[in-house]
């Protein structure tokens, strides 16, 4: 009976730790800001393939802005100030 836990970098179900297999190293560290920010982004690109690649990323960092490991991460904390004060545009 293991409990089950959600990445804090992605929500993905994990059985223990803080991270997931894609969100961590294998030393169970979170891997670098721009790297998940990549892989997140290409997540979203295989999703909606018709979506532009800055809206992707937009897309990606909101989501991020939701996750205990990104959400006080200088540059989203940057980003969603930059999208708010543009009236909050998708």
């Amino acid at each position: 009976m293991s409990a089950s836990a959600q990445c804090k970098s992605c929500s993905m179900t994990i059985e223990s730790g803080d991270y997931c297999q894609y969100c961590a190293d294998e030393t169970g560290t979170l891997i670098p800001f721009e790297e998940c920010v990549e892989r997140f982004t290409q997540w979203t690109k295989r999703q909606e393939p018709d979506l532009p690649a800055d809206r992707a990323r937009r897309k990606t960092i909101e989501f991020m802005a939701t996750m205990p490991a990104w959400r006080e991460h200088p540059e989203v904390v940057r980003e969603i100030a930059a999208r708010d004060a543009q009236g909050g545009n998708a």
